[in-house]
């Protein structure tokens, strides 16, 4: 009955899995394989910070990532190289205009006053209210229906916007983003309440205008600015290259592995590779569910978690050989193969998904990748071997005598060869005769 529901469950993982490969989008590429842009910046000194520290550049690394990410630049890798410069790979946009215009702006937001300089000119000048008063800004759009940048402060934000609006009634009250003038309305009234809105004069904003400010400005400011010192692009031709190289080096791995067991374990290894394409089956699923970005060291993890795979089954099948060996029905070898495999095969593992769980926290983007393709495949092929290969062995054999021992990459002399060993060895014993 257990052996039953196994095997349910084992079918509807498969079938939820082949549905997943086919309906859901393709698996996410990484930089190296489909080309994108490559930015390295420079964190640069200002007045109020005058030394780049460690945690300046986690700030601004964490920034950079918050950016990119709600500009909706997915799978961005952003890591510290050096003392004061960041890596930034950007996958599929090969533009580096486009590329620099997500992580290149200050997304500085200040209201300023009109006053007369030094030379008695009217100069717009700060007013100390900036972005960093912001909780959050959102889309939406005026009784016009033209898109307007809603803004909502902070308490003090608030307090600051309150006290603004009520010294500039009657007076114009100017609105820059990254220094550059967006509107300057007249304020009618002291506005409490810390909300605000953000339009433009003549046609309004467009859609990509609006939408672009309201993400940058729940990006927030850099805490300080960054220069870039070097950028490149990866075409997409060398990442198509590595593809297509990848792709050959997986079929002619998998088909070697295959081959040999298929030799050398005969039937057992005809059904370990059936298990091996499920296990690939439900691995790529995973993938694309997750989803998994696929570099090129996460297939070099994948290709190595294939290789686990087998050592399990390679584990199980010389276990059960054993068990035939030692004159045991084939149904009680199998079990009894399967149950003295598993505790070798959980504790190598385990050890390999703890590895993986210390590379892929202390790692950068790149060992990420690998440690995690190559746990999700250690858990999967954990299944494959146990319930998957398990099942098919009892489904072909059955629960009867070997007939066949060489279906098992055995002679016929062997079967039960360790078992009358073991009984003479006894009756020596009991006689007290010595070899």
């Amino acid at each position: 009955m257990k052996n039953k529901i196994l095997m349910f469950w084992g079918i509807m993982i498969i079938v939820i899995a082949a549905i997943i490969l086919i309906a859901v989008k393709p698996i996410k590429l990484g930089l190296d394989l489909v080309g994108g842009s490559r930015l390295i910046l420079e964190a640069q000194t200002t007045n109020n910070i005058a030394k780049i520290t460690p945690e300046v550049m986690q700030r601004l690394q964490y920034a950079i990532e918050s950016r990119v990410n709600k500009l909706g630049v997915s799978e961005t890798v952003v890591q510290q190289v050096g003392d004061k410069r960041l890596l930034i790979e950007i996958p599929a946009i090969t533009d580096l205009t486009e590329a620099k215009s997500f992580i290149g702006e200050t997304a500085q937001l200040e209201f300023k006053k009109q006053a007369p300089d030094a030379s008695g000119n009217v100069v717009w000048v700060p007013t100390g209210l900036t972005g960093q008063d912001l909780s959050k800004s959102t889309l939406s759009t005026d009784a016009s229906g033209q898109w307007v940048v809603s803004l909502e402060f902070n308490s003090t934000g608030a307090k600051k916007f309150g006290e603004l609006t009520e010294a500039l009634v009657g007076k114009k009250m100017a609105i820059f983003f990254d220094d550059e003038l967006i509107s300057d309305p007249n304020v009618n009234e002291a506005i409490y309440g810390g909300n605000a809105q953000i339009t433009s004069g003549g046609a309004g904003f467009s859609y990509e205008e609006a939408s672009r400010m309201v993400n940058l400005l729940n990006a927030g400011a850099l805490p300080v600015p960054a220069k870039i010192v070097e950028e490149n692009t990866v075409g997409p031709t060398l990442g198509a290259d590595s593809i297509a190289k990848s792709e050959k080096a997986g079929i002619i791995g998998l088909s070697a592995v295959m081959l040999f067991m298929l030799l050398y374990y005969r039937v057992p290894g005809l059904i370990a590779d059936i298990a091996l394409i499920i296990y690939s089956l439900i691995l790529f699923a995973l993938f694309k569910t997750i989803p998994v970005t696929l570099t090129l060291a996460g297939i070099a993890g994948f290709i190595l978690s294939i290789g686990m795979a087998v050592d399990a089954n390679i584990l199980i099948f010389e276990r059960t050989k054993e068990e035939l060996r030692a004159g045991r029905n084939l149904f009680t070898a199998i079990n009894s193969g399967f149950d003295r495999a598993f505790t070798s095969i959980f504790d190598s593992n385990m050890t390999t998904i703890i590895t993986c769980f210390i590379l892929y926290m202390l790692g950068t983007s790149v060992v990420k990748g690998f440690a995690l393709t190559l746990a999700l495949g250690v858990m999967v092929s954990m299944f494959s071997a146990i319930t998957v290969t398990k099942n098919f062995m009892h489904l072909i054999f059955g629960t009867g005598e070997l007939k066949y021992p060489a279906l098992f990459g055995l002679r016929k002399d062997e079967i039960g060869k360790d078992y009358e060993a073991t009984e003479t060895k006894r009756e020596k014993a009991r006689f007290g005769i010595l070899d």
